[in-house]
């Protein structure tokens, strides 16, 4: 795997609607950016995208886990995207972040039951991108719903991905929406 970029932002927040939280609620985004082996043209084979998907997922899971120190344990929720560069297709993200991605993510954070919700797009480089935060393991707990953004200057590269993951401590500052009766 060749990487050009490795980045990771870490937004804590502590007070929301002029209240303290008891805890900050944390959201971690690792990236990196990363080679396309198959930009600037067609194959039918996607085996060494799917491979690259498993490594690139340890690597920004030891990243993001790294930043939450004390509160790895903690992880509720997750997300994950990627831009592919425009000598590519949408179709590298696709094996890029689905078939092996979310194996060693759960390894590393100790479960997940539920998908690691995800969103891909092809773009220059500087796009920004959000992708989604759910719980890990009830897709459907509310209080974690929220989402993370990114956006790297400089990348992807034309025959480059920005492939990212979101790990999130906490839910939203606050969270009081429940599912109706």
């Amino acid at each position: 795997m060749q990487v050009r970029k490795v980045i990771v932002q870490c937004e804590e927040t502590r007070s929301e609607a002029g209240r303290d939280l008891a805890a900050p609620t944390v959201k971690v985004v690792a990236a990196a950016v990363i080679e396309n082996p198959l930009a600037g043209g067609f194959s039918d084979d996607l085996t060494r995208l799917e491979e690259l998907g498993a490594e690139v997922a340890a690597l920004l899971v030891e990243e993001a886990l790294a930043v939450l120190g004390a509160r790895a344990g903690e992880v509720s929720s997750y997300g994950k995207a990627a831009i592919v560069g425009l000598d590519g297709e949408l179709e590298h993200a696709a094996a890029l972040i689905h078939p092996r991605f979310g194996a060693p993510v759960r390894a590393a954070i100790g479960g997940g039951q539920a998908i690691i919700p995800s969103t891909k797009k092809v773009d220059a480089a500087g796009a920004a991108i959000t992708m989604p935060l759910t719980n890990k393991d009830d897709i459907w707990s509310f209080d974690e719903m929220d989402a993370a953004e990114i956006s790297v200057p400089g990348a992807p590269g034309a025959d480059e991905i920005l492939v990212c993951l979101a790990l999130g401590v906490g839910g939203r500052p606050h969270a009081r929406t429940k599912k109706p009766a």
